[in-house]
């Protein structure tokens, strides 16, 4: 719901015995939180964003007495670092300790499959030979221990001068594969994105993203408008494409972007020599969205013998309707939501929503593993658990 702010100005002298002429300019509209009125002068707030001060100086001042309400889940997030014989490891950001599910089956048609993907808690195996693909919920903490789903999908098909061994990532328009209308969506290094409906589809939809600009972007469906988006490369540009027009061309959307941060020369000189990579991000619980770069210096590692990255910065841009249009608006404060970055669909959620999480924190892997503050501009680093993690994934919080 939003909330149209307006600019009086008297269009008329005033002077006694008058009547006044006001005209009205519409300023910009502002997101109002979701709130619901309980008996007895209650407000009662279900959405755990942007409640800050100024709203419940408003309502406190209406006479409603505020009542904060989020949802909690029966996990956190998580991160997967693989499975072991009868075993599913699960690396705790908000504990910082490893969880172990006992006692899993690991279906014989994963045992040799490799981890290519994660989107809303299911996972994506991809056998190389036959170019198989299945998405099973094993590393599900309340999935079947000794018959966990597994889901199979046609076989991967490359389009002429495309290579489908490298996967960016994936995404799904769905929480669960299982529904009806779920589309499937997968972003290979390159300019190939396929696409399939399982259960439905016996092949995928092969499609070439424009101008061989988005060959490393990230992939992420969008709820509200379901549309699924890349980033370009530097974030000036968005493509698109609606679940039920995919023959159609993708749509560019440039993006406009206003108050960067304000940063010493030395400073940004040290960002343009990093890589830097762009994450589209939309809130499941309100229709907040966000665009995250992450800046990172690579340098020659000889433990890894090969290149590592330090993380140097993460920038946040919230989506904010003006007159003008939509803006990108630099911010330091997200509230209480946090965001996960890696090589799985970005998500974010209320910090308040899992103990032990801090809002307005990123939580990242790929290029290191750990959460870096955006309101101090503080990085903490997590030792990695076993080692090096070749199933970099975050998988949102679970619920009974």
């Amino acid at each position: 719901m939003s909330l149209g702010i307006f600019r009086g100005t008297c269009s008329s002298e005033y002077s006694e015995g008058t009547v006044p002429r006001f005209s009205f300019e519409k300023v910009t509209d502002i997101t109002l939180p979701r709130i619901s009125f309980g008996g007895k002068g209650v407000a009662v707030v279900t959405s755990a964003t942007r409640f800050d001060s100024r709203w419940e100086g408003l309502f406190t001042l209406l006479g409603f007495q505020i009542q904060k309400c989020v949802r909690f889940f029966s996990t956190g997030p998580y991160l997967t670092l693989g499975c072991n014989t009868g075993d599913v490891l699960l690396f705790d950001p908000a504990k910082e300790q490893i969880v172990t599910l006992h006692g899993k089956t690991i279906p014989k048609e994963l045992k040799d499959e490799e981890m290519i993907g994660a989107s809303h808690g299911w996972v994506f195996f991809s056998d190389r030979r036959d170019r198989t693909v299945r998405v099973s919920d094993i590393y599900n903490p309340f999935a079947s221990k000794s018959n966990p789903t597994v889901i199979p999908l046609p076989c991967l098909t490359d389009l002429p001068c495309e290579q489908i061994e490298q996967v960016c990532n994936v995404a799904m328009s769905s929480s669960s594969p299982l529904e009806e209308d779920c589309l499937v969506a997968i972003k290979f290094s390159g300019d190939q994105l396929s696409l399939c409906r399982p259960g439905r589809d016996l092949e995928w939809i092969n499609l070439l993203t424009p101008f061989h600009c988005c060959e490393n972007s990230n992939l992420m469906y969008s709820k509200r408008d379901h549309r699924l988006y890349l980033p370009a490369p530097g974030g000036k540009h968005l493509f698109s494409y609606h679940l039920n027009s995919t023959a159609d061309p993708a749509e560019l959307h440039e993006l406009v972007y206003r108050g960067p941060p304000e940063l010493d020369q030395s400073e940004w000189e040290i960002l343009s020599s990093c890589s830097r990579r762009e994450y589209l991000v939309e809130s499941s619980s309100s229709d907040e969205r966000y665009l995250v770069k992450w800046y990172a210096h690579g340098f020659y590692s000889s433990v890894l013998k090969g290149i590592d990255y330090e993380t140097k910065r993460f920038m946040v841009f919230s989506e904010e309707e003006t007159t003008e249009g939509k803006i990108m608006c630099y911010t330091e404060d997200i509230g209480d939501m946090c965001i996960f970055i890696a090589s799985n669909e970005a998500f974010c959620i209320p910090a308040s929503s899992c103990p032990g999480l801090k809002p307005s924190t990123i939580y990242f892997m790929g290029r290191g593993l750990g959460s870096y503050d955006l309101t101090t501009g503080d990085t903490h680093h997590y030792k990695a658990p076993g080692g090096v993690i070749t199933t970099p994934y975050w998988l949102p919080p679970f619920s009974t």
